[in-house]
C-alpha cells in the first residue's frame, strides 16, 4: 500500500486525469489486433464518468451534450482540419460512425464553431489537443494508419539574436519547474513524521531552486526562496539539509526512477523520442569536498584529475544525440569499485526502459573486458582510447603523411587465449593546438568508421570529444 502515495488522485472533472486516461487506454487499445481505426477509438473511449460541467460555459441550454462534442472535436484535431465544415462533411459521409457516436443528427457548422470558441473553456480545448496528439502517436507506434503526420512537439528554434536577460531566464526556469513538478514531484517523498505544517513540495521546490542557481548555500537559498516562491510556509535551511541528508542512496535512486518513468511516459509521446538509441555513460564529480571525510573515505574519493582535492563522483547514463536529452539513471562511484560493474549496473537499469543501440563512453572505460561485456549485450560502442606507445607511433606516421584518418583492426587479449576484436580509428582533430601526434584522437569501436561518424555527430559532447 505504500506505493499508493505516488499515485495521483483525480476527481471526475479533472482534465489532467482525463489526459492520463487517454494515454493509458490508447496504449492498450491500439495493441489489440482487431483495433485498426483512430475514429473507432474516439467513439469507444469511455467518457461517461468524466464530469465536463465545470468546463461548459453553456450548461443547461444546449441540444448537444459535452461528451459528444468532445468526441467530435477529437476527430477534428486528429485530422488537422482548420474549419468545422470539413468535420461536418466527414460525418455526413460516414453514417456508421455517427451510429457508433450515438448521434442521430450532425451538428451544423455554426453550432460546432460556437461550441469550440465560446462553450468550451481554454483548458478543455488544450486537453482535446493533447489527447489527440497522444492518440496519433500511440496509433502510429502500433502500425495503425493515422489521418495526418505526427506533430513534432519538441522542435523549438531560437535565433542567436534573441538573447535572454537574467530575469527572463529565471522566469523561464520558474515556468519549467512548475510544469515538470506536475510530473516529477509525485515520485519523491520525505519521511517527515506527524505534524509538519510545511507542504512536502516546498522541500522539493527549494531543492530545485538551489540547483538552478550557482553557489547558493542552503541557508541563504532558503531565505531567497521564501521571498521568491511566495509560499505561506517554506523550510529553513537547516531543516531542508536534515531532510535531504537522511535520504539513503538507494532511496534516492528509487524515487528518481519513479519520476524518470513518469517523464519517459510523457516524452515517449513525442516524435523526437523515436530517435532514441544512443546512450552515454560518464563519470562526473561534485565540487571539491572541504569538510571532514572521516568514515566516508570510500565515497569521497578524490577528483578525476591528479590533485590533492577530494570529491563525490557519480556515474550517469543518459540519452544523447538526436533524442530527448535525459539522464536515465545515476549512481555513486566508490573506491575500488570496478568500472565494468558500474557500466553493467547502469545498462541493466535502462535497457528495459528505452531502445539502446549504441553506447558512448569516455576513455576511462577503455578496458578490453569492458568492451567485451558491451559487445556480448549486442550493443555497439565508441570509446576514446588512451594513447600508448604503438598508438603514438602510428599517429606520428599519419602526421608525416598528412593523413586525416586511418582505420585498423586490433585484437585485445582477455586472458586464457581469449580475444576481443575491435577497430581502432585515428582521426585528426578539427581544432588542434599541437604540432605533433597529439593532433590525433584514437577511438575504439566494434563497428566501422561510418558508425563512428554518425555516432560522433549525435553524441559529440561525449565520446566524440575524447576527454
Amino acid at each position: 500500500m505504500a506505493s499508493l502515495r505516488f499515485t495521483p488522485l483525480y476527481d471526475q472533472s479533472s482534465l489532467g486525469g482525463h489526459e492520463e486516461d487517454v494515454r493509458t487506454v490508447a496504449k492498450v487499445w491500439f495493441e489489440h489486433d482487431a483495433h485498426e481505426s483512430v475514429e473507432h477509438f474516439v467513439s469507444d473511449i469511455p467518457l461517461a464518468y468524466v464530469d465536463f460541467r465545470p468546463h461548459d460555459r453553456f450548461t443547461g441550454s444546449t441540444r448537444y451534450d459535452m461528451t459528444l462534442l468532445v468526441r467530435l472535436f477529437l476527430l477534428k484535431v486528429l485530422h488537422g482540419w482548420n474549419h468545422e465544415t470539413a468535420l461536418v462533411e466527414f460525418l455526413y459521409q460516414r453514417p456508421s460512425l455517427c451510429c457508433r457516436l450515438y448521434t442521430k443528427s450532425v451538428p451544423d457548422q455554426s453550432t460546432l464553431w460556437r461550441s469550440w470558441h465560446r462553450r468550451f473553456t481554454t483548458d478543455l480545448r488544450g486537453t482535446i489537443k493533447t489527447a489527440a496528439r497522444t492518440i496519433l502517436i500511440k496509433a502510429a507506434r502500433t502500425g495503425v494508419s493515422v489521418p495526418r503526420e505526427l506533430p513534432d512537439t519538441c522542435r523549438h528554434q531560437r535565433s542567436d539574436e534573441s538573447r535572454l536577460d537574467e530575469q527572463s531566464v529565471l522566469e523561464c526556469a520558474r515556468q519549467l519547474t512548475n510544469h515538470v513538478s506536475q510530473i516529477v514531484y509525485r515520485g519523491f517523498s520525505l519521511d517527515r513524521g506527524e505534524g509538519c505544517e510545511i507542504h512536502e513540495h516546498a522541500f522539493t521546490d527549494l531543492q530545485t531552486y538551489l540547483g538552478l542557481r550557482e553557489r547558493l548555500a542552503a541557508n541563504e537559498g532558503a531565505r531567497s526562496f521564501a521571498y521568491d516562491s511566495q509560499r505561506d510556509r517554506t523550510p529553513l535551511g537547516h531543516a531542508h539539509r536534515e531532510q535531504i541528508r537522511d535520504l539513503s542512496v538507494e532511496r534516492i535512486r528509487e524515487m528518481y526512477r519513479r519520476s524518470r518513468d513518469r517523464l519517459l511516459d510523457r516524452v515517449a509521446e513525442t516524435t523526437v523520442f523515436h530517435r532514441a538509441g544512443i546512450v552515454a555513460i560518464d563519470i562526473i564529480e561534485a565540487d571539491p569536498f572541504t569538510g571532514d571525510r572521516s568514515g566516508h573515505e570510500a565515497e569521497i574519493i578524490g577528483t578525476k584529475e591528479a590533485s590533492d582535492e577530494y570529491a563525490y563522483q557519480w556515474a550517469t547514463v543518459q540519452l544523447v544525440g538526436n533524442a530527448v536529452p535525459l539522464v536515465l539513471d545515476a549512481r555513486p562511484v566508490r573506491r575500488d569499485e570496478s568500472r565494468k560493474g558500474i557500466v553493467e549496473d547502469l545498462l541493466d537499469s535502462v535497457e528495459d526502459l528505452v531502445h539502446v543501440d549504441n553506447v558512448l563512453m569516455d576513455r576511462e572505460f577503455d578496458s578490453q573486458h569492458m568492451l567485451e561485456m558491451v559487445s556480448q549485450r549486442g550493443l555497439s560502442y565508441v570509446v576514446p582510447k588512451r594513447m600508448r606507445t604503438s598508438e603514438k607511433a602510428q599517429a606520428k606516421r599519419l602526421l608525416r603523411r598528412d593523413q586525416d584518418r586511418y582505420e585498423t583492426d586490433r585484437r585485445l587479449h582477455l586472458g586464457k587465449n581469449e580475444w576481443h576484436e575491435t577497430t581502432l580509428i585515428y582521426r585528426r582533430k578539427e581544432d588542434f593546438a599541437h604540432d605533433d601526434h597529439r593532433q590525433y584522437s584514437v577511438f575504439m569501436t566494434n563497428r566501422g568508421s561510418g558508425h563512428l561518424r554518425s555516432t560522433a555527430t549525435g553524441g559529440k559532447s561525449r565520446a566524440g570529444t575524447g576527454r
